[in-house]
């Protein structure tokens, strides 16, 4: 929860640097760069198995009431923290799988054998959110064709002050923030790769008329352990 609120006061923040003017431009690529962090098409778990961040995880160890539990909830980064076992990635992995891995931990702490249930109780919405100069700024459901277009399309377009050479993507990559900057002028012009937007994205569009002032907002975000900044 302390993790979704400061990511809230980040984001509210994002969305109000288009009035703000700082020195210097904004650090998140352009270019290659940006579709390096955010490409044209993802390649995305084909299970629908797969546990994802925030999935509710009920753990059932026969003869372990002490281990076992129904509100285990993957972070955002993907993991879980379970007694004697400690932190353990189970985003990507099925239920059988991570039980595997579970059962394999205990057994290098003297609980051999453990008989695991484990059932996904709760499952996240897929959604991604847009921020800023758009008409209808809010959250909105992840589909497998969701694009940099379409999630526009969702917001209601820009508005007339949106600087719309230049938006932001912030992608969630291995646990880190990492973000790009990409020319929405040029893609709906099919001269520039129309990016996939998937779970977990943010999309934030400045106002056209301020100076950059990402500087010194991104500047602050690892202090938080929220960002990793992927530099041109």
């Amino acid at each position: 929860m302390k993790r979704s609120a400061t990511l809230g006061c980040i984001l509210a923040g994002v969305a109000l640097l288009g009035g703000c003017t700082s020195a210097g431009p904004s650090p998140l690529p352009t270019g290659q760069k940006a579709y390096e962090a955010v490409p044209e098409h993802v390649d995305l778990p084909q299970t629908s198995e797969a546990i994802r961040p925030g999935d509710r995880i009920a753990i059932k160890i026969f003869g372990e009431p002490d281990l076992s539990g129904e509100n285990y909830v993957v972070d955002a980064a993907g993991y879980i923290q379970l007694p004697l076992v400690g932190e353990v990635i189970a985003a990507g992995q099925t239920p059988r799988q991570l039980s595997a891995e579970l059962q394999r931990r205990l057994a290098t702490r003297f609980v051999r054998d453990a008989s695991i249930t484990l059932t996904v109780v709760e499952r996240t919405v897929d959604t991604f959110t847009v921020e800023g100069e758009v008409n209808n700024p809010g959250v909105f459901t992840a589909t497998p064709t969701a694009t940099l277009l379409s999630a526009m399309a969702l917001a209601r377009s820009t508005k007339d002050t949106a600087k719309t050479d230049d938006i932001i993507v912030f992608r969630n990559i291995n646990g880190q923030r990492a973000g790009g900057r990409f020319n929405l002028s040029a893609i709906r012009r099919g001269r520039s790769p129309d990016p996939q937007i998937i779970a977990g994205d943010m999309i934030v569009v400045v106002n056209s008329a301020g100076k950059s002032a990402w500087r010194d907002l991104l500047g602050a975000l690892p202090l938080l352990n929220t960002f990793v900044l992927l530099r041109n």
